[in-house]
């Protein structure tokens, strides 16, 4: 009998802005996804290729988020297990095992474990790595229309030099968050 594994994954821990994406998916044993590795090794049309081939073939998968809100209440690494708490408990199959990457494991309630560079070790972690990354990157895309002054579609939120730079000029968003340094400190310069 095959064990129901779950690979868990996060995507978003260092931006300034928006939320913090987790993903859950549980592969199907007797099918292979070619090209499945840790989606930070993968570039953005590898990922965008692979995410529909892994909603189709898991044999379940879901997405969950931990907002700017709870970001800030709880702090990141807090919500990131928030999230990926959640991306589990709404996978409509439940698993067996939990292996998630990093160094901690959401209570799920399932067996769990982490595994240090575990989007490079374990398919089913790489998938849940693409599923969080292609899911938080289509999340800013929206979130750039409406915000386009912060440039969210070339930096997905992430601290560079013109994300900071329109963080001077235009100020700091509903989205932004307000627990991270460079947030905090035009916050507090004002």
């Amino acid at each position: 009998m095959t064990i129901l594994i779950c690979g868990v994954d996060e995507a978003g821990r260092g931006p300034l802005a928006g939320p913090v994406s987790a993903a859950a998916v549980i592969l199907d044993p007797n099918y292979t996804i070619v090209g499945l590795a840790d989606s930070k090794k993968l570039s953005e049309k590898k990922r965008d290729a692979l995410a529909p081939l892994i909603r189709q073939h898991a044999l379940a998968w879901a997405v969950a988020y931990a907002s700017v809100a709870e970001i800030d209440q709880l702090n990141i690494l807090q919500a990131t297990l928030l999230a990926m708490k959640r991306a589990v408990l709404a996978l409509p199959i439940p698993p067996q095992q939990v292996l998630v990457d990093g160094l901690f494991c959401p209570d799920t309630g399932f067996p769990s474990q982490a595994i240090v560079q575990g989007d490079s070790k374990v398919a089913a972690i790489s998938a849940a790595s693409i599923l969080a990354k292609t899911a938080r990157d289509a999340l800013m895309l929206d979130l750039h229309t409406q915000y386009p002054q912060y440039g969210f579609a070339q930096h997905k939120g992430y601290p560079t030099a013109a994300h900071l730079a329109a963080l001077r000029l235009y100020g700091v968003s509903d989205i932004h968050r307000r627990s991270f340094k460079p947030v905090a400190r035009l916050l507090t310069d004002k």
